[in-house]
C-alpha cells in the first residue's frame, strides 16, 4: 500500500525532470520563474493588505499562494515552448504534442498512413469528428491525407466530420507550437455516446489494413517526461 507521501514525492520528481529538460534550451528559465513569483507575490501581498485580520498574516500568506501560483504558470508556459523547441523538426512531433490533449480525446501514437520518404498522417478522434494530422512535404502528403480522409469517410459516412491538418511553417499550415491550440479550437461537433461507434469502425478499418511497418528514423522523447507536468497549464 503506497504511503501519503508518496504521492507527492513523485510530482516533485516530475517537475524537477521538466525544469532539467526544459533548462537545455531555455537557459534564463530560472529567472523567467524567479521574476514571476516575485511580482505575483507583490500583488498578492499589496492585495492581502486590504483584506481584514493579523495586520501580517493574511498579506503574507496571499502572497506565498499568488508567488507559487505565478511560478507554476511561467514554468509551464515557457517548459512548453521549449520542449516544442526541441521537437521541431522530428518525425512524430506532431503526434508528441497532441499526446497532451486531455480526456475526451483518442490519440493515436501509431501512423495510419506514410510514405518511404516518410510523410505520415497521424490521427485522433476527439469532440470535432477525427482529425487528421500530416506531417511532411507537399504533394505527396496532400494526397496521402486525400486518400486516408476517402478511406476514412467511407467507413465512417459523410456525417461525420473528419478535418485534416498539416503540421508546418508553409502557407495554410500549422507550426508545432501552434498545433494544440488549432486542434482544440476545431469546435465540438461529435457527442461523447457517438465516439464509441466511431472508434469501433475505425478498429475495424485498421484490422483490414492488417499491421503496417513503422517508418525507421528517432521519434521525439523530449516531451514524455514533461507531458504530465505540462497538461492544463
Amino acid at each position: 500500500m503506497s504511503t501519503p507521501t508518496a504521492a507527492p514525492q513523485k510530482r516533485r520528481q516530475q517537475l524537477v525532470q521538466a525544469y532539467k529538460m526544459a533548462r537545455k534550451t531555455d537557459r534564463t528559465l530560472g529567472l523567467w520563474i524567479l521574476a514571476a513569483f516575485v511580482v505575483f507575490a507583490t500583488f498578492g501581498f499589496l492585495l492581502g493588505t486590504l483584506a481584514p485580520g493579523p495586520i501580517w498574516l493574511i498579506p503574507v500568506i496571499t502572497a506565498l499562494l499568488l508567488g507559487v501560483m505565478g511560478a507554476l504558470l511561467v514554468f509551464g508556459r515557457r517548459a512548453q515552448r521549449a520542449a516544442f523547441g526541441q521537437m521541431e523538426g522530428q518525425r512524430g512531433a506532431s503526434i508528441a504534442a497532441l499526446s497532451m490533449l486531455r480526456r475526451g480525446w483518442k490519440v493515436n501514437t501509431q501512423p495510419v498512413a506514410f510514405t518511404k520518404q516518410q510523410d505520415m498522417v497521424f490521427r485522433l478522434v476527439g469532440p470535432p469528428g477525427v482529425v487528421l494530422v500530416g506531417e511532411g512535404q507537399g504533394a505527396r502528403l496532400r494526397q496521402l491525407l486525400v486518400t486516408e480522409k476517402r478511406s476514412t469517410q467511407r467507413v465512417l459516412g459523410e456525417s461525420t466530420p473528419v478535418h485534416e491538418v498539416i503540421m508546418g511553417d508553409g502557407e495554410g499550415e500549422v507550426p508545432l507550437p501552434k498545433l494544440l491550440k488549432h486542434v482544440r479550437k476545431l469546435g465540438r461537433q461529435v457527442k461523447p455516446g457517438e465516439m464509441t461507434d466511431i472508434l469501433n469502425r475505425l478498429k475495424a478499418l485498421d484490422a483490414q489494413r492488417g499491421m503496417m511497418p513503422i517508418p525507421k528514423g528517432p521519434m521525439p522523447t523530449s516531451m514524455k517526461g514533461q507531458r504530465g507536468n505540462l497538461k492544463g497549464r
